[in-house]
């Protein structure tokens, strides 16, 4: 789930969009790749990578798009038809330290974008390529380096395209097109490289990919939402997120996605799992109080567990927009399986300021 900001006050009034509704068919590769017809998308990479002697990373890489729908024909490849924005972190777990860059371009001649014909994502030189697009499970490569970091790696499926959500939509908040189309590869196989401090290290784990498109997902009294996704050592990930209302409590929009070994889902609705902060940071950027502990239980499932995270300062500051935190976590407990244990990632917006109408959660 994440973070996403109209830019510069550009964007058309929403009615100027489709809206994310019910029945979508969705379409690959087609659907892996920019939609200008929604005002709203992203691609959404975090993963968890060590070397061979344990050494820990996380890292995500995140690319936005914002429309802008004009009533005029393009003069040239600089008239403004889309906003992207793209974060990239590195947390460096053993060594303490969370590495953040952020950067704009509008789209003009090949400055960023999700191009079907040329199979990749892009902002300036951050990219993921698909390797083979034609094929669901086809193979990526991503690529991005910033000021001291950099991330290169192999990403392979092990399981088909995740939709999220019921009826081709995850709804959000009551009412029409309040809501996204999100897709997700829960677990792509990831072996490459992370530099940070001039020092290359070979590294292997995982990396959860999301794909949302929408055009207006919030509704009134929402002011952020807290997200997990795990990756668990038995084979089966999760998705949970709450949308956060004004009184902190969970909204009634709020769902998870349950994934089996062999990719199959179960929905979780909002009444079917609970998820309650048990201790909190408090950020010395932005006075953001997160909370970064938390107790989770799923009755239908027979799971309980917490969720806490080895690096508290996770926390992207955002010139563009919101800031956010982000970051790897462990998670661990038990089921009616027996003891689980995992790990994956947590968002949490809307805590330094709350968020509004115009951003939307994946």
């Amino acid at each position: 789930m994440i973070l996403f900001v109209v830019f510069l006050l550009l964007a058309s009034p929403l009615a100027a969009f489709d809206r994310a509704l019910p029945g979508y068919e969705y379409q690959f590769p087609r659907d892996h790749f920019a939609h200008e017809n929604f005002q709203i998308e992203w691609w959404y990479y975090t993963g968890n990578l060590e070397t061979a002697e344990g050494r820990r990373f996380g890292y995500e890489l995140t690319f936005f798009r914002s429309g802008v729908e004009s009533d005029q024909p393009a003069q040239s490849p600089w008239d403004i038809r889309n906003f992207y924005l793209a974060h990239f972190t590195l947390s460096d777990i053993a060594g303490g330290r969370f590495h953040q860059a952020e950067r704009v371009h509008r789209s003009g001649p090949g400055l960023a974008g999700a191009s079907l014909a040329e199979r990749r994502i892009w902002n300036g030189n951050w990219q993921v390529e698909w390797l083979d697009p034609a094929d669901p499970l086809g193979g990526q490569k991503l690529h991005a380096v910033a000021d001291g970091f950099e991330v290169e790696l192999d990403l392979r499926p092990a399981k088909p395209p995740v939709i999220q959500g019921e009826n081709g939509v995850s709804q959000k908040a009551a009412g029409e097109g309040k809501a996204s189309h999100y897709i997700s590869f829960t677990r792509l196989l990831s072996e490459g490289a992370v530099t940070v401090g001039g020092e290359r290290f070979e590294v292997s784990g995982a990396t959860w990919m999301d794909h949302e498109i929408s055009t207006d997902s919030m509704g009134e009294g929402q002011v952020g939402w807290d997200w997990m996704s795990i990756l668990w050592d038995d084979g089966t990930e999760m998705m949970l997120y709450r949308m956060r209302r004004e009184d902190g409590s969970m909204d009634p929009h709020s769902s998870g996605t349950l994934i089996d070994r062999e990719g199959r889902t179960t929905h979780l609705r909002a009444g079917e799992y609970t998820m309650t902060p048990t201790a909190w940071w408090t950020s010395p950027d932005t006075g953001a109080r997160y909370p970064l502990e938390w107790d989770v239980e799923v009755p239908k499932l027979g799971l309980r567990f917490t969720a806490s995270t080895p690096l508290e300062q996770q926390e992207v500051v955002s010139r563009a927009g919101p800031s956010y935190w982000e970051g790897a976590m462990d998670f661990e407990g038990s089921s009616s399986r027996g003891q689980v244990r995992g790990r994956g990632y947590l968002e949490m917006t809307g805590y330094d300021r709350p968020l509004t109408l115009g951003v939307a959660p994946e």
